[in-house]
């Protein structure tokens, strides 16, 4: 499997956010069209009736720089799979967004309406076509204020909104900050504040569903193989699926080396095995590149861990994608609840 070095982690490119993976932006051509997609029918959205705004429209991304809008944008290109994500919670289809198909694979927050066009992958987006779409603003995730992205979009007249890959301080508040982004730039912020109540108080009703759970200790992890070696990827302090976890009132046990920004950690299938008597969850989604879960069932030293051996490994549901955004946080809330009280 190709891979990318993050700090402390290597991570597989399928499972990593844009700001992980960006490489020069590629031209090669993707063979889609510029149909108009369809819209959002989902039941939520098609009951929806917040309104959006239609004045003018001026904010500050995450790395300081304004972004200015005659009105709210209404054609959006976006090259990352949380902010996908986000534009379909609240309610509006992207005309143009890159890697339709790994989005469907690794985030079943929100189905992505057909006839969006694909701009090739996120680490090498098609921006001839992605431009092709005449989008009014392009959704982008940084990992830092000069990423490349950053300069070869600068080249074209098109406002760019860049939000922050991930905070390790505070990986909640990023999330819900880069969905209000969004909102704003969208006037979307009614349907936003509908989304984030109902996150809120889902993650209040879980707390209680979850309050005499046996279980405190957890890690969650991913993982994959290269050159026949099986590495594993432990989201530590500082992640979104340790903080989620946390905020349920369980403890992360992954006390290891994690990156700066992602709060993610480098182990083996022997590291593994030091963490006591806390319970495993991992992706269930299969990497189309390689299933590490399997390669894992299959490993003798594995199948002592106690985790493992007594039955507290579990597998989240798949297609819960573990940078997403508010809805996608609610899958994550409601796997840890059903995998400890079942």
């Amino acid at each position: 499997m190709k891979t990318r070095p993050i700090a402390a982690a290597l991570a597989p490119v399928a499972a990593l956010p844009l700001g992980l993976l960006l490489a020069a932006c590629g031209t090669t051509d993707t063979g889609a069209d510029a149909a108009e997609p369809k819209a959002n029918d989902s039941a939520e959205c098609s009951a929806d009736e917040t309104k959006t705004s239609t004045g003018p429209v001026e904010l500050t991304d995450s790395y300081g720089r304004t972004v200015e809008l005659d009105k709210p944008a209404e054609r959006v290109a976006v090259l990352e799979w949380q902010q996908t994500e986000d534009l379909l919670s609240l309610c509006v289809t992207p005309v143009a967004v890159a890697d339709p198909d790994g989005y469907a694979t690794w985030d079943t927050a929100e189905k992505l309406p057909e006839g969006v066009t694909d701009v090739g992958t996120r680490g090498e987006p098609n921006l001839e076509t992605l431009f092709g779409t005449d989008p009014d603003l392009v959704i982008v995730e940084a990992y830092t204020p000069d990423d490349e992205i950053l300069k070869q979009l600068a080249k074209y007249d098109v406002p760019v909104l860049a939000t922050k890959g991930a905070d390790a301080k505070d990986p909640v508040a990023n999330m819900l900050a880069t969905f209000d982004l969004i909102a704003q730039a969208t006037g979307r912020e009614e349907r936003a504040e509908v989304v984030v109540d109902g996150f809120n108080a889902h993650l209040a009703e879980a707390k209680e569903k979850v309050a005499d759970a046996e279980t405190t200790d957890f890690v969650y992890f991913d993982g994959w193989i290269q050159g026949g070696n099986v590495s594993i990827r432990p989201f530590g302090q500082g992640s979104l699926m340790g903080e989620l976890g946390e905020e349920l009132g369980l403890t992360n046990a992954w006390k290891g080396e994690v990156d700066e920004a992602y709060g993610l950690g480098q182990t083996d299938i022997e590291g593994m095995s030091e963490l006591g008597d806390a319970t495993f969850f991992y992706t269930g989604t299969t990497d189309p590149e390689g299933d590490v879960n399997a390669a894992l069932a299959e490993n003798a030293v594995w199948q002592k861990i106690p985790a493992v051996a007594e039955g507290r490994a579990h597998a989240f549901p798949s297609g819960v994608w573990t940078f997403g955004g508010p809805r996608t946080a609610e899958q994550v809330i409601d796997a840890y609840v059903d995998l400890l009280t079942k």
